[in-house]
């Protein structure tokens, strides 16, 4: 008898977090590819998912396309509907997921979601509109329904644990960088493509806000040096104020490149081709362009948040949250010597090192087999 692990794939939620969904793709094919013996993986998408994206995930026994596009699911499931989604072994890479009443002692149903954020909570303006009163009405379902919440960081557990009673069913499982994430051949063309200089200093604008990035910009002035300053994942529409953040914080027009989010691919180029990346966020969100620096072993330099500390520990140089000149004054010593650069660029690669989806697969295996 084969037991199979339903995962939600293409998240029907208005949160609208990209990195969220890349998450559960990668969880994904993981999980495919450790399935003990006797077990596999089908993943559950709303009627409006891709089909060729879903097409393209390698070792999934199938897909449960429902009959409804995602947006109704959604609503569907915050008012405690199935929506089609059925019953069995349910994982989901976020709070979106069929959370009913089931029976995990007779009929060994299982419904485990997975919160990577407080951000509803702690910075509920910054979400598009519905999106925070969604997910408190799910963490409320995942309360009285949920077998397990699972969150990336201790510390997320013990702050989660402070605002819901879910006990000993707070489960920590670290998300990782793509799979596909290594440098390109042809890495110095796409930058040309990007229309990049060579030798930046590189940020990202996906989980931080404005405030942390003007924090950054000073930070960079700080440190003296006339070097480029390249930030990805800018939103449409925030351009011209990040311009005029940078151009307060002291950084020349010519030195400043704003870019959006590109593909897996370009991103990888794009770090190639900086000296160093930081991240100065003050707040807790999971810091997906972070671990990418670790991966490709590129020097950090970061924000002393709880989270940072957590999952950076010496694979990054950390400075007080908020601080524009000590955020400066590391970046100034990380870039002091060619000795001290490629110190911390093997120190990121060795700490990226700890965090795979492979590895988040097994303990995902490990936890429903413990339920």
């Amino acid at each position: 008898m084969t037991t199979t692990l339903r995962l939600v794939i293409d998240q029907p939620t208005p949160l609208a977090d990209l990195d969220a969904t890349h998450a559960a793709r990668e969880l994904a094919v993981a999980l495919a590819q450790t399935a003990p013996s006797g077990c596999e993986v089908r993943g559950i998408a709303p009627g409006d998912a891709d089909r060729e994206s879903l097409a393209a995930l390698p070792g999934i026994a199938g897909i449960d396309r429902l009959a409804l596009r995602g947006a109704t699911v959604a609503g569907l499931w915050r008012r405690g509907v199935r929506a089609g989604a059925g019953d069995g072994l349910v994982h989901s890479a976020s709070l979106a997921a069929p959370l009913v009443r089931h029976d995990r002692v007779h009929e060994h149903d299982q419904t485990v979601v997975t919160l990577w954020d407080l951000q509803a909570w702690d910075a509920p303006e910054t979400l598009p509109r519905g999106a925070a009163a969604w997910a408190r009405v799910m963490l409320r379902r995942a309360v009285r329904h949920a077998d397990a919440v699972v969150v990336p960081t201790h510390h997320l557990a013990r702050r989660l644990a402070d605002l819901a009673p879910l006990g000993d069913r707070i489960r920590v499982i670290a998300g990782a960088p793509a799979g596909a994430l290594r440098v390109p051949s042809d890495e110095i063309g796409r930058r040309r493509e990007l229309s990049l200089p060579e030798g930046y200093i590189l940020m990202s604008a996906a989980s931080t806000s404005t405030a942390d990035l003007v924090v950054a910009f000073h930070a960079v002035a700080t440190a003296g040096r006339d070097t480029a300053v390249v930030v990805l994942d800018v939103a449409e529409g925030q351009e011209p104020m990040l311009a005029d953040a940078a151009s307060a914080a002291g950084i020349a027009e010519h030195r400043l490149h704003l870019r959006r989010r590109v593909d897996v691919a370009d991103r990888a180029a794009v770090y190639a081709g900086a000296v160093a990346f930081v991240a100065p966020e003050s707040g807790n969100r999971f810091p997906w362009r972070v671990l990418d620096a670790l991966r490709l072993g590129l020097p950090v330099v970061a924000s002393a948040s709880e989270t940072n500390r957590e999952l950076l520990l010496d694979g990054a140089t950390l400075a007080e949250p908020g601080e524009s000149e000590a955020l400066g004054q590391a970046l100034s010593q990380t870039l002091a010597s060619t000795d001290s650069v490629e110190r911390l660029s093997i120190l990121a690669a060795d700490r990226g090192r700890a965090f795979s989806w492979l590895g988040a697969a097994e303990r995902t295996w490990q936890l429903h087999a413990e339920l």
